[in-house]
């Protein structure tokens, strides 16, 4: 018997040993899943043509081919996306996910390839003084199901607030005046609501400047290794300068000026 458990403590040591790193994954299927919404432009989303664009896909991309595999998209609700990641259903998430202590715990993270803030958006004509948070206490507040917004609104005492799938719907629902106010990043705001063709507008940002990053599996050095090189190498070449001045105006991987709380 104790023979037995020597051979079986070791197979265990051994499949710890030689557990492959998601990048020999990766390499050896010859693509990189990557999961995003599809509906979050101007970071992910379908053009007229049916097909994905946008900032996230276009960088996702270029990790991608500097992998030297092909990208393979999966979409799904941004509530989804995280339980996916976490369930092996894809490698990586690249959608605006915010680095937080709590998703730390669960996740490794790329190097911080976005910085913004968060800010609300109003109706065109609105009149009264929305400048905090504080503000909506006792008012009806639109964001995203699961998002940081989500959980950075509800930590507010007195604020009603209504998650939605994602900004489309919300976005409606406020101009339509089912809602007060919404509350996304400001880098998406201007963009969502040129698209969206509804009068509003952008209000005032509430929050600190958010990092974000590209979660996946704990415990993958040498992926983690080859996505910040990948990273760092297309800051340095100015490629991903390229693709965000393209979508952004700017070049999102700087830290902007903290928003006002």
């Amino acid at each position: 018997m104790r023979k037995l458990m020597t051979v079986l403590v070791m197979a265990g040591l051994t499949g710890q040993v030689f557990a492959a790193d998601l990048l020999d994954t990766v390499k050896q299927r010859g693509s990189l899943k990557i999961a995003l919404e599809g509906t979050y432009p101007p970071f992910n989303f379908k053009d007229a043509k049916q097909q994905l664009t946008g900032f996230d896909v276009e960088i996702a991309s270029e990790i991608a081919k500097r992998l030297k595999v092909k990208p393979e998209f999966t979409t799904a609700e941004w509530s989804g996306l995280l339980a996916g990641l976490q369930a092996g259903k894809f490698d990586i998430v690249v959608n605006q996910v915010g680095v937080t202590d709590k998703r730390k715990d669960v996740f490794d993270f790329s190097q911080a390839y976005t910085y913004s803030s968060a800010q609300l958006i109003v109706r065109k004509n609105e009149s009264r003084a929305f400048k905090s948070l504080a503000d909506l206490k006792g008012k009806k507040l639109g964001v995203g199901q699961g998002s940081n917004y989500a959980d950075m609104a509800k930590a507010v005492p007195g604020i009603e607030v209504k998650t939605y799938p994602g900004a489309p719907e919300y976005l409606q629902d406020l101009a339509s005046g089912r809602v007060d106010a919404a509350l996304n990043d400001s880098l998406l705001i201007p963009f969502a609501i040129k698209q969206a063709k509804l009068p509003l507008k952008a209000g005032a940002p509430v929050g600190e400047v958010a990092t974000m990053a590209i979660p996946f599996a704990k415990n993958n050095p040498q992926f983690k290794a080859a996505l910040d090189k990948a990273l760092t190498d297309m800051k340095a070449d100015g490629s991903f300068k390229k693709i965000s001045v393209k979508w952004f105006g700017i070049d999102v991987s700087k830290a902007p000026t903290a928003a006002k709380k």
